[in-house]
């Protein structure tokens, strides 16, 4: 959710260094793998959809509320693009506990975006 449809795509598109597959008033979607896409629907839409059972996105501008954790095998690449086009960043590449090396930025509307890579794999591939 969001509230510049042209802002989030181009963000989007530079992040995922891809365009859209679909780019509509109303919906931007990427396909990330065979069995994974992306949507982004602006506030006003979402908000069609949630009807009374959620609070309007509005209220919750720039407030994290969600969390994209997306795996690769080159985590160091995309701390480097993400920090390029000017992603806000949280925390650099730091090993957790869980067993992944992991970065997060917030995208212009405050969403959480995590690269993760095992940690194992990072050295192997870095």
């Amino acid at each position: 959710m969001y509230n510049d449809q042209k802002r989030s795509t181009e963000f989007y598109t530079a992040l995922f260094r891809r365009k859209p597959h679909i780019n509509v008033p109303g919906m931007t979607e990427f396909i990330l793998s065979d069995h994974c896409k992306l949507g982004l629907m602006p506030n006003d839409g979402i908000v069609k959809i949630l009807k009374d059972f959620m609070p309007h996105p509005d209220r919750g501008n720039g407030i994290p509320r969600c969390e994209l954790y997306l795996r690769t095998t080159g985590v160091t690449a995309e701390y480097d693009n993400a920090l390029q086009i000017g992603a806000k960043l949280i925390s650099v590449v730091k090993s957790q506990n869980w067993g992944d090396d992991v970065c997060y930025f917030a995208d212009p509307d405050g969403l959480i975006i995590a690269f993760a890579q095992t940690t194992n794999e990072t050295s192997r591939h870095e």
